[in-house]
């Protein structure tokens, strides 16, 4: 499997999750990746484990210094960025709107939205030289419909979407694709932590997750870290050159509306209560 032979990549939030995913799939598609995260066992493990075309730099995507260094080392581990897929993310702050803390809003802020941008800014200039690239971003089914999680991490993703396509208008001129993907029901580590477990409860939280999120879609399984990575993959690989500013929906229909079933379902009850014949 070589679709990203000779390409070089920088993932951040790379040691687990989507991520770790994405890492996995794009190295052994042919591909050099640079793990960036603040899990520093977990991504330190995952790049031992994959040899000499993987290394693991710490990494907080919400402070500049940390981005601009982690593209640096990238480069001159590997001489190239031909992708960087930002990645990285957390729940945020939650809560009702009057609960909200401002010191949690620019935290969830910093790394949801103000990461990307950073991702984007420093990936830019490198990209530009080389003649081209792939920039990809995290968003989420949550900022396209109400519903999907809380009010920040939302508004967030909402933002990244946008940012998006901006900056496709952009960087398309320069050969740079700009895009993002929107998962839905994806059984990660991140609805452990964003209910204030630890790493390795919520991991092991997953195999449940998995069953809660089956039957939230129309495709009855739950969505896994391996199809956002394989939408990843596409998208960082030269069969998708001519796709930018483009939001790409993963979510096995979770956002189209209700299912065939259920609207039946509800259209027999209302049918019942209103005292209709069966048709």
């Amino acid at each position: 499997m070589t679709r990203l032979a000779n390409k070089v990549a920088l993932i951040t939030g790379g040691a687990s999750g989507i991520g770790e995913a994405s890492v996995r799939l794009f190295v052994a598609e042919g591909a050099s990746v640079t793990i960036a995260d603040i899990q520093d066992e977990r991504g330190q493990r995952l790049a031992a484990e994959l040899g000499a075309r993987a290394t693991y730099v710490r990494t907080d995507v919400s402070r500049e210094a940390d981005v601009e260094a982690v593209v640096a080392r990238t480069v001159q581990r590997f001489g190239r960025l031909d992708c960087i897929f930002n990645n990285a993310g957390y729940g945020g702050v939650g809560g009702r709107v009057e609960a909200i803390s401002i010191a949690g809003f620019d935290e969830t802020i910093g790394v949801l939205l103000r990461g990307v941008l950073l991702g984007m800014k420093h990936a830019t200039p490198v990209m530009k030289r080389q003649g081209g690239g792939s920039i990809i971003s995290t968003a989420s089914v949550a900022g396209l419909r109400a519903g999907f999680g809380p009010h920040v991490y939302s508004a967030a993703k909402a933002a990244v979407i946008h940012l998006t396509l901006t900056v496709a208008m952009e960087l398309g001129e320069h050969n740079i694709r700009v895009n993002c993907i929107c998962p839905g029901g994806i059984a990660t580590p991140i609805f452990g932590k964003g209910l204030g477990m630890s790493a390795d409860e919520a991991e092991a939280l997953v195999p449940l997750m998995k069953g809660v999120l089956e039957n939230v879609q129309p495709i009855k399984r739950s969505g896994l870290p391996e199809d956002i990575a394989q939408a990843a993959l596409w998208l960082a690989s030269d069969e998708s050159t001519f796709v930018n500013g483009h939001a790409l929906v993963v979510d096995g229909g979770l956002s189209g509306g209700r299912s065939w079933s259920e609207s039946q379902f509800r259209r027999a009850a209302l049918r019942q209560a209103l005292g209709l014949t069966d048709e």
